[in-house]
């Protein structure tokens, strides 16, 4: 048994937490109340993580750090993420531990091919750009052989305790007969990833010297439209789906002169504009690791919006139907 620190307690924190817990660690799940659902075999801890000295401390004779933070909007991620990242630095440079980080598909930038490891960071937006430049930094220091870092990517979250993604946010209407608006078009492919594939991946490199240095692809379900995903959250708690529109092309210039959200919404729209594919199968293969099928993300997601057990769990969906 070794001691892990998971550095955030979002849903992508507390999977990490639970996979950790059940390959048998110890675990410190950081947070900046230190509140919030306690797990069983997990030391909740309140910290300000940008605070680099009390962190390492923290960290001191860990196996490994796992960045899973996630801001509170978009509209802070300029002020928010820079101190974070340093800190993290400092303390996996510090201490030894692996940094596992936890990040979006953001840095690659608009894109309309399938994104795969290894391909070049070309975002040219703010938020793109600070997630390309986390890693860049993260590499750097790895190469120069001051600490051992590696990244994992994944597309909008699905699966237990999301509430925030795409999906998520209008799941909650949509399970209640609503007809829901989306971004962008709800007819073209989009992938999704179930936080638990997140957590399982970062684990699994975490523990593997040969994967560090590099980004890797959490094992990822192959694409389906805004409609299908949202009509087979609503399948998978037995409920009939609703209508899924789109949002007039207009509200994002209009609402982002009154609205933070909106504003920076206007940086990441095109990923529901165009096929927006996470290819996983490099990952899949060499960690020997698949995504979670795809019925259970549904009912999982349904299940999160509702707060309870969806009335049938045995209710499936199938993909493409």
């Amino acid at each position: 048994m070794s001691k892990h620190v998971v550095v955030g307690a979002g849903p992508v924190g507390m999977a990490t937490a639970r996979e950790l817990v059940d390959q048998g660690h110890e675990v410190v799940l950081v947070s900046r109340s230190g509140s919030g659902q306690g797990v069983e075999g997990v030391r909740r801890v309140a910290l300000d993580v940008s605070d680099a000295a009390a962190l390492t401390a923290l960290t001191d004779g860990a196996a490994a750090i796992y960045n899973c933070v996630n801001p509170p909007s978009y509209d802070v991620w300029s002020t928010w993420w820079p101190p974070i990242a340093q800190a993290l630095l400092a303390a996996a440079e510090r201490t030894g531990a692996v940094l596992v980080t936890a990040s979006c598909l953001y840095g690659y930038g608009p894109t309309r091919a399938p994104m795969v490891e290894g391909q070049p960071d070309l975002a040219t937006g703010t938020k793109g750009r600070l997630r390309a430049t986390m890693w860049a930094e993260a590499r750097e220091a790895h190469e120069a052989g001051r600490l051992r870092a590696v990244e994992v990517r994944g597309s909008d979250f699905m699966g237990p305790g999301v509430t925030m993604s795409h999906v998520a946010v209008v799941a909650p209407a949509a399970l209640a007969g609503k007809a829901v608006r989306v971004f962008g078009a709800a007819d073209l492919p989009h992938s999704y990833t179930d936080v638990r594939d997140m957590a399982r991946t970062m684990v699994a490199v975490a523990g593997r010297p040969e994967t560090h240095g590099r980004v890797w692809h959490a094992p990822t379900n192959p694409a389906v439209s805004q409609a299908q995903a949202v009509s087979d959250v609503c399948r998978a708690a037995g409920r009939e789906p609703v209508a899924v529109r789109v949002w007039p092309r207009g509200i994002l210039a209009v609402g982002g002169l009154f609205v933070g959200f909106f504003r920076e919404m206007r940086e990441t729209v095109y990923q529901f504009q165009r096929p927006y594919v996470l290819d996983s199968s490099l990952s899949e293969r060499e960690l020997g690791l698949a995504p979670t099928p795809w019925d259970e993300m549904c009912r999982a997601t349904a299940e999160a919006a509702l707060g309870a057990p969806v009335s049938d769990p045995r209710v499936g969906v199938s993909l493409g139907g």
